[in-house]
């Protein structure tokens, strides 16, 4: 994915990268979207930007304002993340904190809740995060999509980082790509 490089709007000031079009550019697959019901406003708002940009995305639900259970919405993004047939995923659900939970129940899986584009930034480039969750009551759609942008859009760093990651598997497991 092609990195946006931040430009600063005056002097020490930072902006937030734009989504860029190499998520199609690259042939990347659909990103893996979901939410329970607390998260669909925030999650269908997402989805609307992402789409205005070009990004191709897979919606896995929920479609409804019923309750649900945000375990099974984690897992179907989860699932393809973890078998590579997606880069990064999304997840919605009122504070973020359950969907990050049953999302790091996956060994190849690094959520994060992320609360602003500094985080984002930071958890890709330090933890190599490949899912982003975001909590509908605690974040504005500006803040979120700011976030997403910057998750999006910075590279993992490697080196010192790789050390710190290996010991998060458990032993005998092989390490997230």
């Amino acid at each position: 994915m092609a990195v946006t490089r931040w430009r600063p709007s005056r002097p020490g000031a930072r902006t937030a990268p734009q989504f860029s079009n190499a998520w199609q550019v690259m042939e990347h697959p659909p990103l893996p979207i979901a939410s329970d019901h607390a998260g669909l406003a925030l999650k269908l708002a997402i989805r609307a930007a992402l789409e205005a940009e070009g990004h191709a995305i897979q919606d896995l639900g929920t479609h409804g304002p019923e309750s649900v259970d945000y375990p099974d919405y984690a897992h179907s993004v989860c699932e393809l993340v973890a078998s590579g047939k997606s880069p990064f995923g999304i997840l919605v659900c009122g504070s973020g904190i359950g969907m990050a939970i049953a999302a790091n129940r996956h060994p190849a899986i690094r959520a994060a809740v992320l609360h602003d584009s500094t985080e984002a930034r930071l958890t890709r480039a330090h933890n190599n995060a490949n899912v982003a969750c975001f909590g509908a009551r605690t974040i504005g759609v500006e803040t979120a999509l700011d976030a997403l942008r910057a998750f999006l859009a910075t590279p993992y760093e490697g080196g010192r980082h790789d050390r710190r990651l290996a010991k998060l598997n458990p032993p005998g497991a092989q390490p997230p790509a």
